[in-house]
Parts: structure tokens; C-alpha cells; sequence
């Protein structure tokens, strides 16, 4: 029994093992994306399998005070319950927000993408803003990502939000203080997607209004990936302002 509570811890570990390389692989080119959240599909039911069976090696090993088995048990239905779990709350996660990828700030007349129209074309996703029905679903959705009033001239906007878009590490694309327009890209942690930003900074009286929009290049749900990026963009601003 000794030896099926290896086996067992095996299966869960091998499980958490592909799950965990499922990301990086696309990440680094080693497969496209397809593949990657196949293999991640796998390492989820195989989690499952790995769990189930570590439980039952715990329950015997619990009778025969066996500390080594157990202990490997035990460490067996925690690799595999996260290696089920994790991508269990990111499906109920994506359930919750809406099916799209575009968001901006600017639902009738969103920044549109130049130094990056032409990668835009080639992605999956396209450049063309998906109209009513995006904007619809963007504002029961994340009712909160509207433009925002920077107190400064758009001068000075443009250079704060060129700061703060080098300060979240984004690759910039395109940065032009006549047009006050900054194009760039930021890619998610785990898979590595790359995502496209477009920063347009408008005189608004002494202020200015500054628009943003972040899209995805494959994929129908950002699972909020764009929403979170406009937020946390925003946030900057904020944190550089008070800094100042």
C-alpha cells in the first residue's frame, strides 16, 4: 500500500508539474495557446485523479500509523486539489465578467491603433472596435472604467502618462507628444498573452481627459485582464501625483 501512495503522490505531482509549464510553454514559444490550455485542461483532471487517490492512500496509511505515507498523502491531495482548483476559480471567474476582450473608456469613439494597426490586423482579434454590443456589455460589466480629469495641462498629462506607463512596464509602441497619443503592450503573467494599449490624452478647459483602451490579440474573454490593466494604470497616475 506504501508503494500506491507513491503512486498516488506521483500522478498529483506530475499533474501540478504540467499544469505549472502549461503557461510558460506559450509564453516562450514552445506551443501555441491551444495547446497550452489543453494541457492545462489534463493537468486539472488529472489533479482531480491524483487527489482522489491520495485520499484513499491517506485513509490507509491514517490506520496503519504510517507517518511516511501519510505525510505523502497529505501532500498529494494539496498538489492535486490546486492543480484542479486554480483553473476551477479562473472558469467561475470568467463566468462573472463579460465575454469580451476591448475595453476603453471611450465606447463611442474609442483611441484607435496606428503604430500598431498593422500587428492588430494580423492578430486573431483584429483592430476594429466591436461596437454597441461590446460597449453594452463593457458598462454592466465594469461600470467603473470611464475617462479620466487629470488637473494638468496635456503636456504635462502626456509625460505622466508616458511615466506611468514605463513605471508598469509596459513596451511602448509609439509615444507622440503632438498627436498626445501613446500606443503600447503589456502581456499577461501566466501565459504571456500580449495585449495592445492606446493612451490618448484631450485638452478638457486647463485639464485634460484621458482615454485608454486595452485590447487582447486572441481570445473572445480577457477574463478582465484589460479592465484590471486601464485600473491599475489609472492607480499610477494617482500614486505619481501624490508623490510629486
Amino acid at each position: 500500500m506504501r508503494t500506491f501512495a507513491y503512486a498516488a503522490f506521483a500522478i498529483a505531482a506530475l499533474a501540478a508539474l504540467t499544469a505549472l509549464v502549461s503557461g510558460p510553454g506559450h509564453r516562450f514559444g514552445l506551443w501555441d495557446y491551444d495547446f497550452g490550455f489543453t494541457l492545462l485542461g489534463i493537468a486539472a483532471w488529472a489533479g482531480v485523479a491524483g487527489a482522489l487517490l491520495s485520499l484513499a492512500a491517506g485513509a490507509w496509511a491514517l490506520r496503519a500509523a504510517a507517518r511516511g505515507a501519510l505525510a505523502l498523502s497529505i501532500a498529494g491531495i494539496a498538489a492535486g486539489a490546486l492543480t484542479f482548483g486554480v483553473p476551477w476559480m479562473q472558469l467561475r471567474h470568467a463566468r462573472n465578467v463579460p465575454p469580451i476582450h476591448d475595453i476603453t473608456t471611450d465606447t463611442r469613439q474609442p483611441p484607435e491603433f496606428v503604430a500598431l494597426l498593422q500587428t492588430r490586423r494580423a492578430a486573431p482579434n483584429g483592430a476594429k472596435y466591436g461596437g454597441a454590443q461590446v460597449a453594452e456589455a463593457q458598462h454592466r460589466g465594469y461600470p467603473d472604467i470611464v475617462p479620466l480629469t487629470y488637473a494638468a495641462p496635456p503636456a504635462v498629462a502626456f509625460e505622466r502618462c508616458l511615466d506611468a506607463a514605463r513605471a508598469l512596464g509596459w513596451e511602448i509602441a509609439a509615444a507622440d507628444p503632438k498627436t498626445l497619443r501613446i500606443e503600447a503592450t503589456d502581456r499577461t503573467l501566466f501565459f504571456g498573452f500580449r495585449d495592445d494599449i492606446v493612451i490618448r490624452i484631450t485638452p478638457l478647459d486647463a485639464a485634460s481627459r484621458v482615454d485608454v483602451r486595452s485590447a487582447s490579440r486572441v481570445g473572445r474573454s480577457d477574463l478582465g485582464a484589460n479592465a484590471r490593466r486601464i485600473r491599475a494604470f489609472f492607480r499610477q497616475l494617482a500614486r505619481q501625483r501624490s508623490a510629486a
